[in-house]
């Protein structure tokens, strides 16, 4: 029952957020990644282009938190399959606006083991054309649902990412790009296998 619950509660919030994600549009395949540096949940520096040094490609996904169950399930098929990505000489770095309280929750959730970055000031987020805020009347009605934005992703400006992934090979070129305004719609690993 809960779990038909949860479902029920993230068709109606998809339908809202596909409703607000409208004017984002992602970068395209073929598009020079946009460098960035953070630090990651384990606190070791994650920087684009050293890591395109280090690796044939990076996979760089956004997620909107640990309270959504199509994040959790994306973030455990990449798990899964983790050694599979490693093994055709991918990173794999996972971007959210969430506190570091709430990684620590989504690690648990998912068992997660590769790079997790808060981006505190939407700086990725906005380079990669996902970020986007919520409205007021949805935030209310997450509230309504017992989701305290605010509180689950440690800011007040009610920011989320569209939740895509890039694959980003060792020039910096996006060679995989999986952009969906509908949050439940996630990329297949064998698709970003495909192209490593």
């Amino acid at each position: 029952m809960k779990n038909y619950i949860l479902t029920a509660l993230s068709v109606l919030m998809g339908l809202l957020f596909s409703a607000q994600a409208m004017a984002q549009t992602g970068l395209k395949t073929g598009t020079i990644a946009p460098a960035f540096a953070a630090t990651d949940n384990s606190g070791k520096q994650v920087n684009l282009k050293d890591l395109l040094k280090q690796h044939k490609a990076v996979v760089l996904f956004f997620y909107r938190g640990q309270w959504c169950p199509y994040c959790n399930k994306q973030m455990q098929h990449i798990q899964d399959s983790l050694q599979l990505l490693q093994g055709k000489g991918a990173f794999v770095i996972g971007v959210t606006p969430e506190t570091a309280d709430n990684i620590k929750v989504t690690v648990a959730k998912t068992k997660a083991s590769y790079s997790i970055v808060q981006d505190k000031g939407y700086t990725i987020m906005n380079a990669y054309g996902v970020k986007y805020t919520m409205d007021d009347a949805t935030v209310a009605k997450y509230k309504g649902y017992g989701l305290d934005m605010a509180k689950a992703n440690g800011n007040p400006d009610n920011v989320l990412p569209v939740p895509a992934t890039y694959v980003i090979d060792s020039s910096g070129k996006i060679t995989f790009a999986h952009f969906d305004k509908d949050y439940s719609k996630r990329p297949a690993i064998k698709d970003i296998l495909a192209v490593l």
